[in-house]
């Protein structure tokens, strides 16, 4: 750790927050978007309170920027197998010497195609307070919920390349970050494999409860919540302790 380096509030251990807003696009929220989540626009005003938050070292936003033959697009595939929400592919690991493993990938409508307005940020989020913006999903043939790896887990860049713009383990090592809060849309799915991704990073990871809203909500998000807990990432509020910690950094 640099010199710059906080301690906690307790002075027990470094604490250097990130935060990371997930996929607040247009396709994504209504009343338009081609995926919208319901009430997802409705968040913008509490992630861009927590943008203003001058604790985090590094605002981070990520966005679904997809080729337009993308593996998870129900167009991309022949009928009668090629229905969204409800129908299936296989996709094949990419990386070198793992392309026998695969996975089903569910299909969906066609959303955040790299350079159209629909994979645009929303314009009610401050964007002004963004430090670095990661483009993900980019390769065509494998799917990429998290903005630290593929849904095969490969978070190597000589393996992601092809799907992510920016390196997002090494963006926060570098700024020296050891606890990353992570908002946005959606909860059941970027924002899960997002915030379980930066626990296997080797940094604290915490979702904060308010500021995202999921594909599948009510008992979904409530699923999603143990499913985080038993991967080590924290459920807190936007007024909790540890929010409160990142308001008390100088």
């Amino acid at each position: 750790m640099t010199s710059s380096t906080k301690t906690d509030v307790d002075g027990d251990s470094p604490f250097v927050p990130a935060l990371i807003v997930v996929d607040m696009q247009e396709d994504f929220c209504p009343p338009n978007g081609s995926l919208a989540v319901q009430e997802g626009r409705s968040i913008a005003s509490l992630v861009n309170s927590l943008l203003a938050i001058p604790g985090f070292v590094v605002r981070i936003a990520t966005q679904d920027f997809h080729p337009p033959d993308h593996i998870s697009f129900a167009k991309t595939h022949p009928g009668p197998n090629n229905r969204p929400f409800e129908s299936f592919t296989e996709m094949k690991n990419p990386a070198p010497g793992r392309e026998s493993e695969t996975k089903p990938q569910q299909l969906w409508p066609e959303h955040c195609v790299a350079g159209t307005h629909g994979a645009s940020i929303i314009p009610e989020i401050d964007t002004s307070k963004i430090d670095l913006y990661v483009k993900k999903g980019m390769n065509p043939r494998v799917e990429m919920y998290s903005a630290f790896g593929d849904a095969f887990g490969n978070i190597d860049p000589s393996v992601t390349a092809k799907s992510v713009d920016v390196d997002i383990k090494a963006a926060l090592a570098e700024k020296n970050v050891t606890d990353v809060f992570i908002v946005g849309i959606a909860g059941d799915y970027c924002v899960k494999f997002t915030a379980i991704d930066a626990v296997k990073a080797g940094f604290k990871s915490w979702v904060i409860e308010e500021g995202t809203k999921c594909v599948v909500p009510g008992p979904g998000w409530e699923k999603t919540k143990e499913e985080l807990r038993a991967s080590g990432v924290s459920i807190v509020t936007a007024d909790g302790p540890e929010v409160a910690k990142v308001k008390s950094r100088t």
